[in-house]
């Protein structure tokens, strides 16, 4: 417990850090509300095990491996915006300061209608996070309980879906602060009971958090693919065929991605 206390109070010093980062001086109020332009993709990219982090001086995740695959295939500049908060990538999203968001938003008929979506990049599907000890063993258990889940994202949707299917209330609380990998870091610390987030990222912090419990499903399997603006439909379909050579063209190493974040 010691442990996860001094983890969760460095991820929290990281945060803070990250957010006085993001809040411009006076006369850089201008630059920081732009995008790059040019020929230059401005992507927001959430930080997660699976999707963007880093370690020591290395940069990687699956999302940000194939971008840069992409990039190379297209020979178009991608500029990186590590995000914690998908509450501000999609609000960037919509100001045109980014143009594509990547982070925890699975595909869902509602959301279509209000984004474009590229095609799905991985299948994955939402999970409840708890402690081993005391854990709950199905949905019908949360009745009357309380799900974390982050600002911005569609689990919110699937939490309401959920409390109707068993017929009872399943309360919800947004976190506007952190994301998926420090809401899980604060179940093992004890500081929350329950979060929901992406069974990618789930298991692969679950190897590393002992005591922790990801074994009770929230949703079904769920595409999960990049978000752009609804007008935004020529990126959108170059970002379609960039993947598809990828995958066709450089099969090699879109295969050891593979093996290397989902097997």
């Amino acid at each position: 417990m010691l442990l996860y206390a001094l983890l969760l109070v460095a991820v929290v010093g990281c945060m803070v850090t990250l957010s006085k980062c993001d809040k411009p001086r006076a006369g850089q109020a201008r630059a920081a509300g732009v995008a790059s332009g040019g020929d230059t993709i401005d992507v927001a990219i959430e930080y997660s095990p699976v999707t963007y982090y880093t370690y020591d001086d290395t940069l990687g995740g699956y999302n940000y491996d194939l971008l840069r695959a992409i990039s190379s295939v297209a020979g178009r500049p991608f500029k990186f915006h590590p995000i914690v908060s998908l509450d501000k990538g999609l609000a960037g999203i919509e100001q045109g300061i980014y143009d594509v968001l990547v982070a925890q938003f699975p595909l869902t008929s509602r959301n279509r209608d209000r984004y474009a979506f590229t095609r799905p990049i991985y299948i994955d599907q939402q999970v409840l996070v708890q402690r081993a000890v005391g854990a709950v063993h199905s949905q019908l258990d949360l009745a009357g309980d309380t799900l974390v889940v982050v600002k911005g994202s569609p689990m919110v949707e699937r939490v309401h879906s959920l409390s109707r299917e068993i017929g009872d209330t399943i309360y919800i609380r947004v976190d506007d602060t952190y994301g998926p990998e420090q809401l899980m870091m604060q179940v093992a610390a004890g500081e929350i009971r329950y979060a929901v987030v992406n069974k990618s990222i789930a298991r692969y912090l679950d190897r590393r958090l002992p005591g922790v419990d990801v074994s009770v499903d929230i949703s079904m399997s769920q595409f999960q693919s990049w978000l752009l603006r609804k007008d935004n439909l020529a990126l959108r379909d170059s970002l379609d065929a960039w993947h598809a050579t990828v995958k066709r063209d450089h099969k090699a190493l879109y295969d050891s991605l593979q093996r290397r974040y989902f097997r």
